[in-house]
C-alpha cells in the first residue's frame, strides 16, 4: 500500500481539500456561516514543502488571505516560516503590477493559523510573533508576523470543536490511531483505527472514499514524529553529557524545562518564557537555579523570570 507522489501530504492537508470543509472550518474560527464555496480561492504554493511533507492550505477568501498548519511538533519557527511564504504569495498576487505606482496597491489581509496536535504539552491557545526570534528586543517592532497556534488534542478549544465537526472527527480519528498504536505495530493500528472510525461515522464518508491514502499517510505521520521525539532526546542527552564532561550546564531551554518538570507542573506562562528565551548566561543561570529549587513557585521567585522584560 504505496502512494507515488514527490512529496507526502498529511491527512489534514487531504481532509481540507475538500472546499465544503474548509469553510466550515473558517466559519468556526471566525464566527461566520458563508455557504459559497465558489467565493474561495486555492493559492497553496506546490513548490512550498518542509522536510518532504506539505502541511499546508492556503486561500483567499473575503479579502483574506489565510495559511492553515497542522503540527504534531512545536515549531516556535512558525512565524518566520510563514513570513518567507506569505511574500511569495503576494509576489504572485501582485504579478503585472508595478510597485512603483502612484496608486497604492490592495493585498489581502494575511491570516496565520497553525492546529497542533502533537504530544508534548501545550496551551489552548498560544500567539507567536516573529519579534520574539529578534536578536535585540524592541517596544515597537516595524515588522511583526502573528501566528494563532491552536491545540486540538481532544479537550482543548471545546467551542471551536462544537463548531466544527470535521475538525473534532479528525481529532478523535488521530486519538484512535495513537491508542492502537501504543498496542500494536503502526501499519495494523492505522488499519484498525480507520475501520473503527467508519463504523462509528468518524469522518466515514472521507475514511472510506480515501482508505489508501489515510492508511499511507497516517503511517508516515506517525513514524515522522517519533523519529522527531528520538532526534530531540538523542540531542538532549548529548548535550547533557557534554556538559557534564565539561562541568558546566548547556544552558538549554529543555534542560531548565526537564529540572522542573521533575518539581511539579509547568505554568503555561513559564514554560513560554523559557522557551523564548534566547540568552544564552540567562539560560545557564536557570539550569542552576532550577537545580537547586524545591518547587517551580520556588524557582520563579529565585530568578524573576516572570517579571523580566
Amino acid at each position: 500500500m504505496y502512494v507515488v507522489r514527490n512529496h507526502k501530504d498529511t491527512v489534514f492537508r487531504l481532509l481540507y481539500k475538500d472546499r465544503g470543509k474548509l469553510l466550515e472550518l473558517y466559519n468556526a474560527l471566525n464566527g461566520t456561516a458563508y455557504e459559497d464555496t465558489g467565493a474561495m480561492e486555492i493559492c497553496t504554493l506546490e513548490n512550498a514543502i518542509y522536510m518532504g511533507v506539505k502541511k499546508d492550505v492556503s486561500f483567499l477568501f473575503d479579502s483574506e488571505m489565510n495559511l492553515y498548519e497542522h503540527q504534531s511538533t512545536f515549531n516556535p519557527n512558525m512565524p518566520l516560516r510563514d513570513l518567507l511564504y506569505m511574500a511569495r504569495q503576494l509576489e504572485k498576487y501582485v504579478a503585472g503590477r508595478t510597485l512603483y505606482s502612484s496608486k497604492q496597491i490592495k493585498i489581502p489581509v494575511p491570516r496565520f493559523v497553525v492546529f497542533y496536535n502533537g504530544t508534548q504539552e501545550q496551551p489552548e491557545r498560544r500567539l507567536l510573533k516573529l519579534s520574539d526570534a529578534f536578536e535585540k528586543k524592541v517596544l515597537s517592532p516595524e515588522l511583526e508576523v502573528k501566528v494563532t497556534m491552536l491545540n486540538i488534542n481532544i479537550g482543548n478549544n471545546r467551542d471551536l470543536m462544537q463548531k466544527c465537526r470535521t475538525l473534532r472527527e479528525y481529532c478523535l480519528f488521530v486519538e484512535c490511531v495513537r491508542k492502537y498504536a501504543a498496542e500494536m505495530e503502526i501499519a495494523e493500528a492505522v488499519d484498525r483505527a480507520v475501520t473503527e472510525c467508519i463504523r462509528n461515522d468518524i469522518l466515514a464518508d472521507f475514511l472510506s472514499a480515501q482508505w489508501a491514502e489515510v492508511i499511507a499517510m497516517s503511517i508516515f505521520e506517525y513514524n515522522e514524529e517519533e523519529e522527531m521525539k528520538k532526534i530531540r532526546a538523542d540531542e538532549f542527552s548529548v548535550g547533557r553529557e557534554a556538559g557534564k564532561k565539561e562541568g558546566k550546564a548547556e544552558g538549554k531551554a529543555e534542560d531548565v524545562l526537564e529540572l522542573l518538570a521533575e518539581l511539579g507542573e509547568i505554568p503555561g506562562e513559564l514554560r513560554e518564557r523559557i522557551l523564548l528565551e534566547s540568552e544564552l548566561p540567562i539560560l545557564r543561570k536557570w539550569v542552576r537555579e532550577a537545580a537547586k529549587a524545591e518547587s517551580v513557585s520556588q524557582f520563579i521567585n529565585q530568578t524573576g523570570i516572570l517579571c523580566r522584560e
